[in-house]
């Protein structure tokens, strides 16, 4: 496999749903234009793109790109739940690695109804999410809220009991990705919250309030990954972030065997990936500068930061209180305010966490910027499931 680099992303203000009027061709043209405009590639250069949502109508991607251009490449249709964004990323890295193209554009994109979120009112006999119910009614009584919420929230109830974590550990998750997204101009959140304000929210489920859950967004994003030789051949070194290693994974059989919902909601196959791209990388999570996870809960970045080694197993609520995740700490985790503030497009988020790590280790993130920074790594999961940690870094030749 050849080495594979981004050298142009863009992303769309992430919006609440409705709040801006636009059809979800005229949002990913904003991405796509932009990111090209960034590589300096024009449309015509690009051999293969791979366009990812979640809830749009079959062939989506296509009308998605036909207002960019009518060039006839492939175009491939990706729905890989919340971890859609990175894996339509992968396949572009992997067309480029392969040989098979030099250009390849990375999209994602997703225009979110509270209906599509509710699901069809005559429920299916199967579900994509049949098997992490079946634990779920196990081990705790159904309610109300909306069934993601009950897993997370679930799993948070679980980490307390086993691990002793505080609710101020949680909330310590959400003040520190809403402070930081103060600084995100493009963030759908840019307010700060005191640590009492995020206990006193709206209760969600278990030990959530609302802000410390990521809210439903519209948005899109966009990367173009080409190959070392178009890099040299066009003078992009400066602005190359290279695709160091890049794993995919699905749940194995403990993350529904142990009768946790830690386990339910990703756990096992976030660690499993993390470890092969360590290993193919060959360094560690303590080489990392700044990282981009998937914080579609607070207590979601408490259970990554054990998956990923970033502390040990029930060590993560006081590492959130530590400060060692933050400016002046060990890593900046979710410099662009995370799923909770900057917003959770599902089909981009990926793809968003790619541009946020592209503009840091190029030096352009603004006041976000992470001084120094030179590695990143991005954990995006998708339940159903699917989690992809993809592994980044500034060019060397």
């Amino acid at each position: 496999m050849r080495r594979t680099f981004i050298v142009g992303v863009n992303m769309t203000p992430f919006v609440k749903i409705g709040s801006r009027e636009w059809t979800y061709p005229e949002m990913v043209a904003e991405a796509v234009d932009g990111a090209l405009g960034d590589a300096g590639v024009s449309y015509d250069q690009v051999q293969r793109a791979a366009v990812g949502y979640v809830f749009q109508p079959s062939a989506a991607g296509q009308r998605a790109l036909y207002d960019v251009g009518l060039t006839g490449i492939p175009i491939v249709n990706v729905n890989n739940n919340c971890a859609t964004g990175s894996t339509a990323l992968m396949f572009a890295s992997e067309w480029v690695g392969s040989g098979v193209a030099d250009v390849a554009l990375a999209v994602g994109f997703e225009q979110m109804t509270k209906e599509a979120m509710a699901g069809p009112a005559t429920k299916p006999k199967v579900t994509t999410v049949d098997a992490h119910l079946k634990v779920n009614r196990e081990l705790f009584e159904f309610s109300a809220a909306p069934i993601t919420t009950q897993f997370f929230g679930n799993a948070a109830i679980e980490h307390m009991k086993r691990y002793g974590t505080t609710p101020e550990q949680l909330a310590a998750v959400a003040v520190k990705n809403h402070q930081h997204s103060t600084r995100n101009p493009l963030a759908q959140f840019q307010d700060a919250y005191t640590l009492e304000q995020v206990l006193a929210d709206k209760p969600v489920h278990g030990p959530l309030t609302r802000s410390q859950c990521s809210p439903m967004s519209d948005g899109a994003a966009a990367a173009v990954v080409v190959s070392e030789d178009f890099v040299k051949e066009h003078g992009l070194e400066a602005q190359a972030i290279e695709i160091v290693a890049q794993e995919l994974a699905t749940d194995d059989g403990t993350s529904f065997s142990t009768g946790s919902m830690i386990d339910v909601v990703g756990a096992p196959m976030t660690r499993a990936a993390a470890r092969k791209v360590f290993a193919k990388a060959g360094i560690g999570v303590q080489d990392v500068d700044v990282i981009e996870l998937h914080d579609c809960f607070s207590i979601n970045e408490l259970i990554t930061y054990e998956a990923l080694g970033l502390c040990g197993e029930g060590e993560s609520g006081a590492l959130a209180e530590s400060g060692a995740t933050t400016y002046g700490g060990d890593w900046v985790v979710n410099p662009s305010g995370g799923l909770i503030s900057k917003g959770h497009p599902l089909g981009a988020t990926g793809l968003a966490q790619a541009t946020e790590l592209s503009w840091q280790l190029r030096g352009l993130a603004g006041e976000r910027q992470v001084q120094g920074a030179r590695t990143a790594l991005a954990h995006n999961l998708g339940l159903g499931g699917a989690v992809a940690v993809t592994l980044y870094r500034a060019y060397t030749a």
